[in-house]
């Protein structure tokens, strides 16, 4: 499913099956491009740490060396390789400008959250509370989608916090450890795990947008 368009949309669903089936598409967009801009985001923080880095007295050439590439930060020794302060803060406007970005998609999320709980209160009027005697899609009862997309956004919302925590630290660190810290948190994101991604993937399977 790519982001423009979406599989398996059934262009007879209306009311409040069109909307869930809308949610779970977007929720899949705004992954995507959370995904994208974390990657941008790692790019620009592994620069900050070079550059704080490359201030500091050091004998080795290289930070975890012959550990995951991913992660590898290359440090000048030489006093012809410093960069410039101007150099640091344009790296930290634009690690700045991707967490504001990252802020912009949560407040997405939290309006998906806010509106799937007004369907439920909706559906409960409607229905009673043991809601529709048959599930708008496969299985679900209307709860579910608002539970699974809370869960959602509690995730990326927890993120989002320790992003802007390494936003603030990062350009005030010396500290090559801690550093490094720093940077495996913000690549590999431990708020958002395995349990996050099948959260979204039996949302999509259930609104149909993705198939067994």
């Amino acid at each position: 499913m790519d982001e423009s368009s979406t599989s398996g949309r059934k262009g007879n669903l209306t009311g409040t099956a069109r909307k869930l089936k809308d949610n779970a598409a977007d929720w899949h967009n705004f992954i995507l491009k959370w995904d994208r801009l974390n990657d941008e985001g790692s790019t620009y923080a592994t620069k900050i740490v070079n550059l704080v880095l490359s201030k500091e007295p050091v004998k080795e050439t290289s930070v975890l060396a012959g550990a995951d590439a991913d992660l590898a930060v290359t440090l000048p020794t030489g006093a012809d390789t410093l960069r410039s302060i101007k150099a640091l803060e344009e790296e930290c406007s634009k690690l700045q400008e991707v967490v504001e970005k990252m802020a912009r998609v949560v407040s997405k999320m939290e309006k998906i959250v806010s509106s799937e709980r007004g369907i439920c209160k909706l559906e409960t009027f409607r229905f009673g509370a043991k809601g529709r005697d048959c599930p708008l899609f496969l299985s679900w009862p209307s709860s579910d989608f608002a539970d699974v997309s809370s869960r959602l956004c509690t995730c990326y919302r927890q993120e989002l916090a320790l992003k802007q925590l390494i936003l603030q630290e990062l350009a005030h660190t010396s500290d090559q450890q801690l550093s490094m810290v720093y940077l495996s948190a913000w690549l590999y994101q431990p708020y958002v795990d395995d349990q996050t991604k099948l959260l979204l993937e039996s949302l999509l399977l259930e609104t149909g947008h993705r198939t067994l």
